[in-house]
């Protein structure tokens, strides 16, 4: 195993509070100013050195007081620690953890791992791993259709198995993130947003979910092991998910979660493969998740006020010349589906993504928008969506300023006071990764690799119809602000092309 130089055994969270005093926003720096101050992108070393970065009081006997971060009462989703920037530790004061922290637990039982994601940084990815754990087997699945650096590292480490995704279409991708965990007492998945490079686990915002530790099932046991499954059907789902990747060296990992008892899953795992279904094959994109939503979403009674739909994402694809084509069409329809006939009606859909002015004010400066690849080819011949968006605003979770790459779909009460059910996944607003009707909707068409998980309460909670979303202690974290904020005339937004200009 090749090991990069300096290389610590130590598990380091990087607080970067640079203040003494932990309980003020401002700092004295004897340096020149940056005339950018904390907005300033550049990275150039010497510039760094030359200027101060920070924010200066002209009254430092009365500090801007901070808002607390909210105590959601259970840690149903996780969101990435940020680092290298004032105030981290406050920022990750609200269920946050690193890829380290998570690879870092039951390290001693370590066995092996698979690693599902778009986007691969292999040396630095390995460096994430406990070092007595980074000779153990790791399977890593991508979509590159020709050979890259992945190719050539992996060679490297004899300890590295890839595997290659099978994708149709020029425009699909293998764009789901997921891992498997595998200890000598039992086996763990995460489902999250990041890719596995440094940049998606620094200064975004970004989602997980880890599930407890899914023990083995004795061998002395005579059931099925089906039996040993959820009544979210996870097990079933998740290897009904790997069956359509096609692939016979899935074997050994699609034998471990046979293995395991996964009957304490409480989630629902929405995901999508590349192909073409007959619409009575409700398995994926959001064919799937109006299939569970209508099998499993109860409301109490019907209101007055019509519900609201939050599609919050980091990149859109082509939807259609207007809104009635996909949009407020075929997806609307499957993300308001409900098990009730007479639930409230629903709002069309709020959509937040980063304005070119959410972009410049993040840690990263315009260089978050390169996470952020909407392109102007594909919003000229979609001027409507101008009227969903709202702007990413995340200051109840300090994470305002930490661009979004994490991706989530979700249903509120008129009010935003409860929420019905969220989904927190890899996919973005796009056909290629939820689907569209073909045929008179007899089929859909998928060109993507996607996963997620639901949360619906009455699943976790059979007497709850909703979460909670009070502000000191609600039932649920949502990872931006509510009510949400729409652009205002000046507003545009952010589109990868910019980059160019800069």
């Amino acid at each position: 195993m090749s090991k990069r130089k300096n290389e610590s055994p130590e598990l380091v969270v990087l607080d970067d509070d640079s203040s003494s005093n932990s309980d003020s926003n401002f700092t004295i720096d004897e340096k020149p100013a940056c005339k950018y101050g904390t907005n300033c992108y550049r990275k150039n070393p010497d510039h760094l050195n030359e200027f101060s970065h920070l924010e200066k009081s002209t009254n430092s006997s009365n500090p801007k007081k901070k808002k607390s971060n909210p105590n959601p009462k259970e840690n149903l989703i996780f969101l990435t620690k940020i680092h290298h920037v004032k105030h981290a530790s406050q920022i990750n004061s609200t269920y946050s953890m690193s890829l380290k922290d998570i690879l870092l637990v039951d390290k001693s039982e370590f066995v092996a791992s698979a690693q599902f994601n778009y986007m691969h940084d292999l040396e630095w990815l390995l460096e994430q791993y406990p070092i007595e754990n980074r000779d153990k087997p790791l399977t890593i699945i991508h979509g590159n259709s020709k050979r890259t650096e992945l190719d050539h590292l992996a060679e490297a480490h004899s300890n590295v198995t890839l595997i290659k995704a099978k994708i149709e279409s020029p425009y699909g991708t293998h764009h789901t993130k997921m891992m498997f965990l595998l200890y000598k007492n039992g086996l763990k998945i995460v489902i999250h947003t990041s890719n596995l490079i440094e940049a998606d686990w620094s200064q975004k915002t970004q989602g997980m979910w880890i599930s407890q530790l899914f023990p083995k099932i004795s061998s002395e046991s005579k059931k099925p092991y089906i039996a040993y499954d959820s009544k979210t059907k996870f097990k079933s789902y998740l290897l009904t998910y790997l069956e359509h990747y096609r692939e016979d060296k899935f074997t050994y990992w699609m034998d471990v979660i046979k293995s395991h008892d996964m009957t304490s899953a409480n989630v629902f795992l929405i995901g999508s493969c590349p192909g073409r279904f007959p619409s009575s094959k409700k398995i994926f994109g959001h064919v799937r998740l109006r299939k569970v939503l209508a099998d499993y979403l109860k409301n109490s009674s019907p209101v007055e006020q019509p519900d609201r739909l939050i599609c919050q994402f980091s990149s859109i694809g082509s939807l259609g010349p207007t809104e009635d084509k996909w949009l407020c069409k075929e997806f609307s329809q499957s993300l308001s589906s409900c098990n009730n006939p007479l639930s409230p009606q629903i709002t069309k859909p709020i959509l937040i993504y980063p304005s070119v002015e959410d972009v410049f004010n993040s840690f990263e400066g315009p260089l978050a928008g390169g996470s952020l690849p909407y392109s102007k080819s594909v919003a000229i011949k979609q001027p409507y969506l101008n009227n969903f968006f709202y702007k990413w605003k995340a200051d109840t979770t300090g994470r305002t300023r930490a661009s979004p790459h994490i991706k989530s779909f979700a249903r509120y009460s008129n009010d935003y006071k409860k929420l019905y059910w969220f989904l927190l996944t890899s996919a973005n607003l796009s056909k290629a990764a939820w689907g569209s009707f073909e045929k008179n909707e007899t089929q859909y068409h998928i060109l993507s690799y996607e996963i997620g998980v639901l949360f619906i309460p009455s699943i976790m909670n059979e007497q709850k119809y909703f979460f909670e979303l009070n502000e000191s202690e609600p039932d649920f974290l949502v990872p931006y602000d509510l009510p949400p904020t729409k652009y205002a005339d000046k507003d545009k937004p952010w589109l990868v092309d910019y980059l160019l200009n800069i």
